[in-house]
């Protein structure tokens, strides 16, 4: 640090606040007078000045020196000393004075974050708030945030990022992105930029911003290019050390509704096809949250998209806007419900109706009925197989006889990682372990090549994009027969399989054959 930077001033006298150098026999220092291009960017370790409240101003003789307005606490030099490599010594400053001149380190750090041309053109604004909580004033001070939130979900966009997740914790903030079903780091701002991240995001989805002790939940919609609108589903979670915000993409124009990108084989492919065009009946998809059930569901209602049909959905939340396609969003909280909504379609002469999902006896009665009066009934369930799906039914309470008679075909599915085919490489895997995964001696007789991920700048660890895994049983007579007499779901999986369904693991091992995945994501994936 230059001289004419440094003013050293009895801190006991011009700064009251200070700790005494006196009393410790250390100079004090008049941090005001600092000028921050002076430090030497290579200090500047932001992390540890805003958890120790200290400062790193210059390097003399090589020696660190530290503006603190704590010298007693040892534990800050020695934090320093191993993070920089450099011996440490203290200079005492007023409190406040540090505090103000953290506060601008870290703000400048904010705006290096501002938006390029690039993004500039992607991201077109946001929509503006008509209403905004009254103890909130947003002012210069927030600038640096309007912009890092912008950045950040820019990136997510273009990252192709499904989840947004903004987490608070005692000595860290970490923001994460779920790209291809996985979280991944993205930035770790300051902890005390916390609150105001979660405020400014609040105020963007019209929240409550005074309320932060229950959860709540919002939208933002955010302009993209031209013509393009993009939602944020938002919700906010009270946790021990703030609010965790959890934004969740709903990108319309994003959707490939295109039946022959989404994992099935041919025979699969067929199977659905034909199910989709019977006049009446039921089609389930089942499988955990985010294996992709909304986009199958999808793409068969735009297959039956036509003049000619009348298509009624009821959903929670709308994801995909389809013209030609009546949407329902339900709302609970004012008596929208699954059942309600399609009580209501009934009346509406429907040719097809899709449900959301099928969460309670009184919406499965319903829909049982639908099919059973001449209309084509798509829903969800959450089950981990397709066999499975016909017993959670049974303890719903639906009749055996009703399910037989109604239920065309249950999908189960889940997504899988594809490999980057940039960087994919061979992978050797002993022929007898091979085996015990489950591949048959006929399909390795060929000796087929294998890959796994590696990981290059076009990729996030190897893997880019996803495809679905598919297990498809149709209603035939010996599985309805089986349901009246009372089978469990092993039994159905296992008549089913002997019938020649092709089971979710299997449908994954011959990815893998195929060069699409790694064994290691199937295995991930079905739980091997």
């Amino acid at each position: 640090m230059n001289d004419k930077n440094s003013t050293y001033l009895p801190a006991d006298k011009e700064h009251p606040k200070s700790f005494s150098s006196s009393g410790f026999g250390i100079p004090s220092f008049d941090i005001s007078q600092l000028s921050l291009d002076s430090i030497p960017e290579y200090i500047l370790n932001l992390k540890l000045i805003e958890k120790h409240r200290a400062v790193p101003v210059s390097v003399r003789d090589n020696r660190l020196v530290i503006a603190t307005s704590d010298p007693d606490n040892i534990s800050i030099l020695e934090e320093f000393q191993f993070n920089l490599g450099l011996h440490a010594e203290s200079i005492v400053v007023n409190a406040e004075a540090l505090d103000l001149v953290i506060s601008k380190l870290l703000e400048e750090d904010l705006d290096q974050l501002a938006l390029t041309e690039e993004d500039q053109d992607l991201l077109a604004g946001v929509d503006a708030v008509e209403e905004k909580p009254q103890d909130y004033n947003e002012s210069s001070d927030d600038a640096p945030i309007v912009v890092f939130l912008n950045k950040i979900m820019t990136e997510a966009i273009r990252k192709g990022a499904s989840d947004l997740h903004f987490e608070p914790y005692e000595n860290e903030y970490r923001i994460r992105f779920r790209i291809d079903g996985m979280l991944h780091t993205v930035n770790t701002p300051p902890v005390s930029l916390g609150p105001r991240i979660a405020a400014r995001i609040k105020v963007m989805s019209k929240l409550d911003l005074a309320e932060r002790r229950l959860p709540q939940d919002g939208r933002i919609k955010l302009k993209v290019g031209q013509k393009t609108m993009i939602d944020f589903r938002v919700s906010t979670l009270p946790t021990l050390y703030g609010e965790k915000v959890v934004m969740r993409i709903l990108d319309s124009s994003a959707a490939k509704l295109n039946i022959d990108i989404l994992g099935f084989s041919d025979e699969q492919k067929a199977l659905y096809q034909a199910n989709l065009a019977r006049p009446q009946g039921m089609i389930l998809v089942t499988g955990p949250t985010g294996s992709g059930k909304t986009v199958s569901l999808y793409t068969g209602l735009n297959i039956l998209n036509t003049e000619e049909r009348n298509i009624s959905t009821a959903e929670d939340p709308v994801e995909i806007n389809l013209p030609g396609i009546n949407q329902v969003q339900i709302h609970p909280k004012a008596g929208l419900t699954f059942a309600s909504a399609l009580r209501a379609f009934l009346r509406q002469d429907p040719d097809i109706v899709m449900v959301g999902e099928i969460r309670d006896l009184e919406t499965a009665e319903i829909a049982v009925k639908a099919a059973q009066t001449g209309h084509l009934v798509l829903s969800t369930l959450h089950t981990n197989s397709a066999a499975e799906t016909l017993t959670r039914l049974l303890n719903m309470g639906v009749p055996a006889y009703n399910i037989a008679s109604s239920v065309n075909l249950i999908m189960a599915q889940r997504l899988c990682r594809k490999l980057c085919p940039k960087c994919k490489e061979p992978e050797s895997i002993p022929q007898e372990e091979l085996v015990r995964e489950g591949f048959s001696y006929e399909q390795l007789a060929n000796r087929p090549v294998l890959y796994r991920a590696k990981g290059c700048e076009h990729c996030t660890d190897g893997y880019k994009g996803r495809v679905g895994l598919y297990e498809l049983l149709p209603m035939k007579k010996e599985i309805a027969d089986s349901i009246m007499a009372g089978a469990s779901s092993i039994e159905l999986e296992a008549q089913a399989t002997a019938a020649g369904m092709v089971s979710l693991r299997r449908s994954g091992l011959q990815k893998v054959l195929d060069g699409i995945t790694s064994l290691s994501e199937v295995n991930r994936v079905t739980n091997h």
